[in-house]
Parts: structure tokens; C-alpha cells; sequence
């Protein structure tokens, strides 16, 4: 008896295995069959079923994106076939501009439109502050969207537009509100977590995982990955880490050098669109920090 061969689409990753939905909507949990599969979320994958609960995956469909996370110790996939980031910042606590620079070019680089979340706007002069940091990101195009994450229906208003017919990766440091976001976008997905994790016999440690859940009305995808994510950037070239920086484009026509690295060059456009205020510098120093630390990691 031939075995049945499945394209389904992982909803969820927990090292060993991964929890893959089926057309008809059914969740199984799978294995990586023969040579190891490394399968994120995100991902449309072949299986082939095992009972009635699980099955072995075998191969992985060529993906449009593959997005990494990183701490201080490693770098790991976790998301794929990812359409829009959404960066969820707040008036209070005060976010990063390093994190949110670094999510920013790894979302330019893998060609995935970000989008600005400010959360928390209900906190009175301090949002003005908040606007006055975001203004550098907002000058180059990223959209930003202003709400307060209690209100769910704001957060539906406002959010929705973006991210309908779209598969969507949520990104906040912690205490920035985006577990609020995603309850008010997916009223169920604690429920639909805790429900998987019976189910599949994951253990009570979902929170740490991260998970693919489905907006209502099958309006779209939204992968939200618990925890203060950074994104990794060890993968990319000098060249790609350029493409993060948009507003290099025009300036590095003028460069004297094909080969600029916009750091130290006579000559250089971009450089010199940074003397005359035109590139902001806290940009251009988070671009100087990328590729000092790839450098670094060669040696």
C-alpha cells in the first residue's frame, strides 16, 4: 500500500517537531523524515500521514523569504513566506532604536514591507517624544499606525487593512504590548494554543514557541513569535545589509568607488549626504555596527 503524501503548511516549530495543518484544517504533529529538514513556521511542506495524529516530513517547498531571530548565544530560523513585519514599539517603556534598526534592515533585506506599531498613544506629551524618535524611520516610507493596544477595536480598525490577504510576523520587545495586539486580532489564540498543546501533547511551555494562527474570517496569517526577538543578521553579505538602508540608494550614485562601503571613502555620496543631514546618523552608525560585527565574525 502506497503512503499518502500531503501539502500542508507548519503552523507551529518545537525543535523535534513541528505541528503541520492540513488542507481540511486538521493539525498533526511531524517528524523530519531521512536527512534533517529544517522546517520553520511558515513553511508549505510535504508529509506523508502516520495514523491518525501524525506523519513525516520529507521535503520543503522553495520558500519567498526565510527570516532569522538571534540572541547572545546563536542565530535561528523561525519564520518563512512572510509578507509584512510589524514592529510593535511603545511611548512607554521606552523601546530600542538599535533593535528596531536591525529588524528594519533584515525585513528590507529579505523583501518583506515594514510596518510601525506605536502603542500606548492614551500617554499624553510623552507620545510626542516617541513621534519625534520615529520621524527618521517614517521619513524613509514605513508606515506607522497609532493605537492603544486595550482597545480592540482600534487595533482591528487600524491593523486590519495591512494585514489582510497577508501572512504577517509580529515583533516586540517585551512590555511593548503585542501579545495584547495579537489577542485583540485573534480573540482565540490562547485558547487555539492550549487546545494544539493538549492535542499534540506539547507540554505547557507554548508561550515559548513560535506559532502561525489564522485572522478571522480567513482574512490572512499572523506568525507571532513570543519574547524579545532580535532580528538575526549574521547571514548576511555586505551587499545585502546595503539593501537594508533605502536611503543609500540616491546618495551612492555620486560615490567616487564602485566598491564604497560609505565609511571612510573620498568621495563618497553617501557620506556626504550624511554631513549635510540628509541620511540621519543614527542610521548610519547601526549600519557601521553591522558590518564591523561581520567582519568580526569572520576573523
Amino acid at each position: 500500500m502506497s503512503e499518502q503524501v500531503v501539502s500542508a503548511r507548519v503552523i507551529g516549530a518545537h525543535g523535534r517537531h513541528y505541528d503541520v495543518e492540513l488542507p481540511n484544517g486538521a493539525v498533526r504533529r511531524c517528524y523530519p523524515k531521512g536527512k534533517r529538514n529544517e522546517a520553520t513556521v511558515g513553511d508549505t511542506v510535504d508529509i506523508t500521514l502516520d495514523g491518525d495524529s501524525e506523519g513525516y516530513l520529507f521535503a520543503i517547498h522553495p520558500r519567498k523569504n526565510l527570516l532569522y531571530r538571534s540572541d547572545e548565544w546563536r542565530t535561528k530560523q523561525f519564520a518563512a513566506n512572510v509578507d509584512r513585519l510589524f514592529i510593535v514599539v511603545a511611548v512607554e517603556p521606552t523601546f530600542s532604536d538599535d533593535l528596531l534598526g536591525r529588524a528594519l534592515t533584515g525585513a528590507w533585506a529579505a523583501d518583506v514591507e515594514p510596518v510601525i506599531v506605536l502603542n500606548k498613544v492614551d500617554l499624553g506629551d510623552r507620545v510626542d517624544q516617541a513621534r519625534i524618535r520615529l520621524a527618521p524611520y517614517i521619513s524613509l516610507g514605513v508606515p506607522m499606525v497609532e493605537l492603544v493596544a486595550t482597545d480592540t477595536a482600534v487595533v482591528f480598525d487600524r491593523l486590519m487593512p495591512f494585514m489582510t490577504g497577508k501572512t504577517s510576523l509580529l515583533l516586540g520587545q517585551s512590555a511593548m504590548g503585542k501579545s495584547t495586539i495579537l489577542n485583540a486580532l485573534v480573540p482565540n489564540a490562547r485558547a487555539l494554543t492550549q487546545e494544539h498543546s493538549v492535542a499534540l501533547g506539547a507540554g505547557k511551555h507554548t508561550t515559548t514557541t513560535t506559532r502561525l494562527y489564522h485572522l478571522p474570517n480567513s482574512a490572512g496569517d499572523i506568525i507571532d513569535s513570543p519574547g524579545v526577538q532580535v532580528f538575526g543578521l549574521a547571514h548576511l553579505s555586505p551587499e545585502d545589509i546595503e539593501r537594508g538602508f533605502p536611503e543609500f540608494v540616491e546618495h551612492k550614485r555620486h560615490c567616487r568607488f564602485y566598491n564604497c562601503s560609505h565609511q571612510h571613502e573620498p568621495g563618497c555620496g553617501v557620506l556626504s549626504a550624511l554631513e549635510k543631514g540628509l541620511i540621519d546618523t543614527i542610521r548610519h552608525q547601526l549600519y557601521g555596527r553591522l558590518l564591523e560585527e561581520k567582519a568580526s565574525a569572520k576573523t
